[in-house]
């Protein structure tokens, strides 16, 4: 459709890598986003890492994709422009985009600083028909409202921050939440994965001991060697599960596969947590046993990402001891490739495009 130069005037040309369909096939796809607006600022995208919620999107396994769909939320870049309004932000300074650019602003979780939980939250990329057609950060540029962008500090580097602006709040804020970020505690980690490795830099940050759970043995060595946990379960032996009973103060369950939960429960000491972050099928509950919580005061909880306010503050805690997902930097045109292999969960632990560098028309 040809473009006035009114209309023209009020948008900026832009160039990502989109799908067309459930193939998931990601292609370069030109298309414009809005002029920046007062209380908005324009970045160039330096990097993007590759949720595994991508992957899910772009093949439409949610049964929900709006297509074309250029996905990514996490988000790194310089600022390039910004509007007369906005305080928070110079040309030049690094900021950083996660999982959503807009909310009421007005509901109680908006209120508390919980976007995140706004009933109108709109996603950094479009999820459902009816929302907002928006595009995410597989993109040379970005334009959002100052407040749903955050500054990015200048001691991490973007690459391996990046990660950070999904994972890395994904697991912060119920640590924070539900008080397992005191030292001393016990925290117990399901899977060591992207989420998962995170949670144990995090945890040992905070100076807690670190149990990492998983059904893959050979993991224990990079576990305990390269992320610091003091100890290891392999969740499947049932000898190594029942020792720990009741040893631990708190549990960060990163798998989204349907697995059990009630040997999970057995490992919380009285007043413990089970903090669920994955998504699981749908359709398959899972199975608990509720005599388990009554006689330990146990807690099952979820939770989702965070609010500006909270990442902010990760960002900073993370700048402060120097938290980074170990990642693998690919080129735009890998992206294919890169998905491909998530699938198959070939990356330790999460991909990050090099977009500044290798995003060309």
């Amino acid at each position: 459709m040809a473009i006035s130069q009114e209309q023209d005037d009020q948008t900026q040309k832009a160039l990502g890598w989109a799908a067309r369909d459930s193939s998931g096939i990601l292609s370069p796809f030109h298309f414009t986003r809005r002029a920046t607006g007062d209380d908005d600022i324009t970045m160039k995208v330096l990097y993007c890492g590759i949720c595994h919620s991508d992957l899910h999107m772009t093949k439409n396994e949610f049964g929900f994709s709006v297509y074309p769909l250029v996905p990514g939320h996490e988000i790194v870049g310089v600022v390039t422009q910004v509007g007369c309004k906005v305080h928070k932000f110079k040309v030049g300074d690094k900021a950083a985009v996660g999982c959503f650019v807009g909310s009421c602003r007005t509901c109680n979780s908006c209120r508390d600083d919980l976007e995140n939980y706004c009933p109108k939250a709109n996603n950094t990329y479009t999820f459902f028909e009816g929302q907002p057609k928006n595009y995410g950060g597989f993109s040379d540029i970005f334009v959002v409202n100052e407040h749903f962008a955050v500054r990015f500090p200048d001691t991490l580097p973007p690459e391996g921050g990046a990660p950070l602006l999904c994972a890395g709040i994904t697991v912060y804020s119920p640590m924070k939440y539900f008080g397992l970020s005191e030292a001393g505690m016990h925290l117990g980690v399901v899977g060591l994965g992207g989420l998962g490795h995170l949670a144990v830099k995090f945890a040992k940050a905070f100076g807690m001991k670190v149990t990492v759970i998983s059904t893959s043995p050979n993991k224990k060595e990079e576990a305990i060697e390269q992320f610091g946990a003091d100890s290891f379960l392999v969740s499947h032996d049932t000898e190594q599960m029942q020792a720990a009973t009741s040893t631990m103060d708190g549990i960060i369950d990163t798998v989204s596969a349907l697995h059990p939960l009630n040997p999970l429960v057995d490992l919380l000491n009285c007043n413990g947590k089970l903090i669920l972050l994955g998504a699981p099928d749908l359709k398959k509950p899972a199975e608990l046993s509720i005599f388990p919580l009554l006689v330990g005061r146990k807690l099952i909880a979820g939770s989702a990402a965070g609010g500006l306010k909270e990442t902010q503050e990760m960002l900073d805690f993370a700048g402060k001891h120097n938290i980074t997902a170990d990642v693998e930097v690919i080129q735009m045109d890998y992206v294919n490739t890169a998905m491909k292999r998530l699938a198959k969960g070939d990356i330790r632990y999460r991909f990050v495009i090099d977009i500044g560098n290798t995003l060309r028309a």
